[in-house]
């Protein structure tokens, strides 16, 4: 059993499949280290294999081919401190390969397309992140993908992902609503851009969460619109458009930051750092560094990457107050 001053710290990190979770869980292990952080995918849950989802006319998104009893079980046992013997889910034959003993670790992320489902696992959760693809967005990245890569036609594309829309629909996308924060990433507004090549991107931060506080632009509170191109930051067309303000997502109140367009040099992302607030950066300068350590990962250059580091970076000051708390209150016992 696990001591209060080394208390596990449990991230989710929800989405549909190709929205960028690992990406994002790359971003992350700059922040925290490899070996203090823990990742399972909740793939490995599925109670049926991919011949049984088949047999049953079900898709990996319906919970009733995933065992959240299981699943509570073992990440609760985690979180207090005690190792599990996992099961795994393997991708490549579609069936379910024999366990594999998991010990706890500082921090536990567990990543995919149920964390923020089922209630109990959602309670053991200190800090939950959706990562949100627009429609328009995802249909135009799968065909890409899966036209050129695959040799799928436009027409086998489409068929999949509307095949996939109503359990994404009715299980996937309602966890967005328990999430602490949502990275929605959208079209442009900029342009008319059919093949959504620039992209607006939003960090959608819910109000009143125990140990988060929201970043803003400028003024907290207050509602934003920000041009930075010019003398400070070089933009091609159609340049940059930062957004701030208050709203409600969900049934939430929540604050919106939002970045439409691309960044030109990730070097100048610096000028927009000095005018972000609440970015939990242990110094001047980190949230830019941490962006240019992995310039070539996907959505760099625009919004998502950015957010994903602010986000990153809020889970690390969370660790940080959750693991302080704890420790004090032994010393308290002491």
């Amino acid at each position: 059993m696990t001591t209060q001053s080394s208390r596990v710290v449990l991230i989710g990190v929800a989405g549909d499949s190709g929205c960028g979770k690992s990406t994002f869980l790359g971003r992350l292990t700059d922040l925290f280290g490899e070996e203090f952080m823990t990742v399972i995918c909740l793939d490995d849950y599925h109670s049926l294999d991919r011949k049984g989802r088949k047999e049953k006319g079900v898709t990996a998104l319906n919970p009733a081919a995933n065992n959240f009893d299981l699943m509570y079980e073992q990440i609760k046992a985690l979180k207090e401190g005690r190792a599990i013997d996992k099961p795994i889910y393997n991708h490549e034959t579609g069936e379910l390969d024999p366990p594999e003993r998991v010990e706890p670790n500082k921090v536990v992320v567990i990543e995919g397309l149920h964390p923020l489902y089922d209630e109990r696992v959602r309670s053991l959760i200190d800090f939950g992140v959706y990562l949100d693809i627009s429609d328009e967005v995802k249909i135009n990245w799968k065909i890409q993908r899966d036209m050129e890569e695959r040799g799928h036609t436009r027409e086998d594309v489409l068929a999949s992902i509307n095949a996939r829309k109503p359990d994404f629909t009715a299980y996937i996308e309602p966890q967005k609503e328990h999430a602490d924060v949502v990275i929605q990433i959208l079209p442009t507004q900029l342009i008319e851009d059919k093949d959504c090549k620039h992209l607006r991107v939003r960090l959608i931060q819910k109000e009143a969460v125990a140990h988060f506080d929201p970043v803003y632009l400028f003024d907290e509170g207050s509602t934003i619109d920000w041009r930075p191109c010019g003398r400070k930051l070089t933009c091609s067309y159609p340049g940059i458009k930062l957004y701030y303000g208050p709203d409600s997502y969900m049934g939430n109140e929540v604050s919106i930051l939002e970045v439409d367009g691309q960044f030109d040099n990730l070097e100048e992302m610096i000028y927009i750092e000095s005018h972000l607030s609440n970015t939990s950066t242990k110094y001047y300068g980190e949230m830019t560094e941490l962006l240019l350590k992995h310039k070539d990962y996907p959505g760099s250059r625009n919004g998502s990457g950015l957010f994903q580091v602010l986000v990153g970076l809020k889970m690390r000051e969370t660790y940080q107050k959750l693991t302080s708390v704890a420790a004090e209150k032994v010393a308290a016992q002491v």
